[in-house]
């Protein structure tokens, strides 16, 4: 099937911000006004679009990433916007994560009162991780307390963004009625708010017509509220100017000059600047009253890259070892990445994938590059959030679903055989909270495994494991709300009953000192007998600072870095003392030795160790010896190189009216909190501190309470950190059974 618009009038945007500030309510707005929806879908009724799962429209959140497709015209030009709505929750940033590896261009919603949060600073540093281009929407002007000007300074400070206002909103909170357009030097104002699909478009200056303002007394009262006068007007607009030009050699001898520009070269200079990631345009409305998103619809075409605008997908060979890159181009070879896989009740085991390069059709074969392995694509779907229509073929640049993939995961490259390349995969953060599952009857024990697999599959920060002690399995996830929503699912989605125990906070173990060991297993038996020999140094390792010498070791590949537990193995073998084909088998040992801890039994992370001497026997020598002796040799090096325990710390925001602040601060102190700072914002103070994970079980029913249900925060995982030595006794007593409560 042949294109339905040239590549370079597509584009695959997502839409980010922190929880509640209007991300699935604009993109059902947007899916309104493109003619995808006949009736607009709302959050609080339970009837969006795109929040389709039953946990999404009880509780009013977006739960998993939902992709759909829509169609704009712009100066009688067709495009498609391919738009996943991404959730807003810390506890499913995993769903963030994964859009942003495979979109071009990103809107990122922002709170007209709250401005910069602190999930919209985590999903911006994720956008800036994968280099995608973002333009700014500022909604939720209707609110009481909306500030337009504190929403670009705190871009400025908190995310250290340029932000580029090209509209200045026409009013605020009751009186906002429209915008003023810098760029076509225009005013937008809305007549029909019911539907919000009618605005009329005037010449700036008529604003501050006398006759004018008497026809629209709106009109009046908006320009007073806001202090809007023709020198602001023109002040702000000649600074915008001035912003765009200072970014184009081009644009700015024209500015010097003081030479008029078009809104066209205004319009080409921005998207090159944006597409660079110099600037960021801003906009703003309220998608609720439906204001604003028209322009917005056009913004994305004008100032978003379609997938010919960045550079070619990079990769490598089969092997790692060459760099690869492909066009984007219909006539390259095939490749795609695996970026979701979800579990359809209708038709098995749907995989999402992005389009890089070349074509593919229903019914052929694609080659797994990251496994090796060649499956069958039995049927190709376009998805509309959970409904689906089925395409004979993807060409460059779609995002899709296949139906009948099964060894697939996130992450995994889908290629061409004749032509194989593995696109670089997905790093996802570890689980920092654990609770104990186990199934309420003998019919609900036989489907919990084939359950809890199916939902590993599709959510790669969610593991399961068996405790050795106890036997009991235990579930791992991102948050208290992530493991809630999965034990739901469980019930709704896989009728498994099953009961939870109480949360488990996910430590961790480290090494505060340089230690040495060594490690010897010798056993003679009646036939071949077992020797492996090592001596190994261990030093803490610093994952986000490391020493110019180990980073130059990574660099040249004489180092190996392990990134579920940030091991660094250093073969510092010579002479051959250890043949090299037991080396690897060192690193097995020690990285196994790792899992199991040495003070209460957690995974022990951030260690160096170099693998400096040991010997080797010709006949008895074996992979398993060596192996073996690794383990030993780290376990005794750990014990002896200052062994402490680790806690996830949370980064804790909390809004609350002023008269309870004092009380706020005391509980958060309590709880071992530690506050970095305050802040005034619209009529409420932002309390910002560090919080203990372990400590923030049930805050929100104590704050609630605390603030006669006025307060509300935000976690969101901010490091591990060492536990205070009289706390770390605790939990290593109840870890190891020392202690019983």
């Amino acid at each position: 099937m042949p294109r339905v618009v040239p590549l370079g009038k597509l584009r695959n945007i997502g839409i980010m911000a922190h929880i509640d500030a209007g991300k699935t309510t604009t993109t059902e707005r947007i899916l309104f006004y493109t003619g995808v929806s006949y009736k607009i879908g709302e959050v609080h009724d339970g009837t969006a679009v795109m929040d389709w799962m039953e946990q999404e429209r009880e509780r009013g959140i977006t739960i998993t990433s939902a992709a759909t497709t829509c169609f704009w015209s712009r100066f009688n030009q067709k495009h498609r916007i391919n738009i996943i709505d991404t959730p807003g929750h810390v506890d499913f940033t995993v769903e963030v994560e994964r859009s942003l590896r495979v979109l071009d261009g990103a809107v990122a919603i922002f709170d007209a009162v709250a401005g910069v949060q602190p999930q919209t600073e985590a999903v911006w540093r994720q956008a800036d991780r994968y280099h995608v281009p973002r333009i700014a929407f500022i909604n939720k002007m209707d609110r009481v307390g909306a500030d337009f000007d504190y929403c670009i300074r705190s871009m400025r400070s908190r995310l250290t963004a340029d932000p580029a206002p090209i509209q200045f909103p026409l009013g605020k909170e009751d009186a906002f009625i429209g915008v003023i357009d810098f760029i076509e030097n225009q005013v937008l104002i809305w007549t029909d708010e019911a539907l919000g699909a009618e605005f009329e478009v005037f010449p700036v200056d008529q604003l501050f017509d006398p006759d004018f303002q008497a026809q629209r007394p709106a009109v009046r009262t908006a320009l007073k509220i806001a202090e809007i006068t023709p020198e602001f007007v023109r002040e702000h607009r000649d600074k915008t100017i001035a912003y765009i030009a200072e970014h184009d050699d081009t644009l700015f001898e024209k500015y010097s000059h003081n030479e008029p520009m078009t809104p066209a070269e205004l319009r080409a200079s921005l998207r090159r600047a944006t597409i660079a990631l110099k600037l960021v345009p801003v906009l703003c409305g309220a998608a609720f009253k439906n204001k604003g998103v028209q322009p917005l619809l056009d913004a994305v075409v004008d100032y978003l890259p379609s997938p010919v605008d960045i550079p070619p997908v990079q990769g490598t060979t089969l092997d790692g070892e060459e760099p690869l890159e492909r066009q984007a181009a219909d006539d390259q070879p095939f490749s795609a990445l695996a970026f979701k896989v979800a579990s359809d009740p209708f038709v098995g085991q749907l995989t999402y994938f992005r389009v890089y390069s070349g074509t593919l059709k229903a019914g052929s074969y694609v080659y797994n590059a990251s496994k090796d392995s060649r499956e069958r694509i039995s049927r190709l779907v376009r998805m509309h959030a959970n409904k689906r229509e089925d395409i004979p073929d993807t060409h460059t640049g779609d995002i899709a679903a296949a139906v009948g993939l099964k060894k697939v995961r996130t992450g995994d490259t889908l290629c061409d055989e004749d032509h194989p390349i593995v696109l670089e995969a997905m790093d996802f953060p570890a689980p920092v909270i654990s609770v104990a599952i186990e199934p309420k009857t003998k019919a609900d024990q036989e489907k919990l495994g084939s359950t809890l697999q199916k939902l590993q599959q599709e959510d790669p920060t969610f593991r399961v494991h068996t405790d050795p002690d106890t036997g009991q399995t235990l579930i791992s996830g991102m948050g208290e709300l992530h493991l809630e929503v999965l034990t739901d699912r469980m019930l709704r989605e896989f009728n498994v009953g099953a009961n939870v125990g109480r949360p488990q906070v996910a430590y961790r173990e480290t090494i505060r000192r340089v230690a040495e060991a060594e490690g010897k297993y010798i056993r003679q038996t009646g036939g071949h007998g077992q020797y492996g020999h090592v001596e190994i140094v261990l030093e803490p390792f610093n994952p986000h600072h490391p020493s110019e010498e180990i980073q130059k070791l990574l660099d040249k590949n004489k180092a190996t870095l392990h990134k579920e537990n940030n091991l660094v193995f250093i073969n510092e073998i010579v002479g051959g003392a250890i043949p090299r084909n037991f080396i690897s088998a060192v690193e097995d040992g020690i990285f196994e030795a790792m899992e199991g801890g040495i003070v209460a039994g957690y995974e022990l992370v951030n260690i160096i160790v170099r693998l400096v001497d040991g010997s080797y026997h010709e006949v008895d020598s074996s992979e398993i010896a060596f192996k073996i002796a690794g383990s030993m040799a780290f376990k005794q090096a750990a014990a002896r190189a200052q062994p402490v325990l680790l806690e996830p710390k949370m980064s804790l925001e909390v809004v609350v009216p002023e008269e309870y602040m004092g009380d706020v601060i005391a509980d958060i102190s309590g709880r071992r909190g530690q506050v970095a700072g305050m802040e005034h914002v619209a009529g409420s103070q932002v309390i910002k501190a560090s919080v203990p994970l372990a400590s923030t079980f049930g805050y929100a029913t104590e704050l609630r309470s605390r603030t006669q249900g006025r307060g509300t925060f935000t976690l969101h995982f901010k490091e591990y950190a060492q536990v205070p030595s009289e706390i770390a006794e605790d939990i290593i007593a109840r870890a190891t059974g020392r202690l019983v409560k």
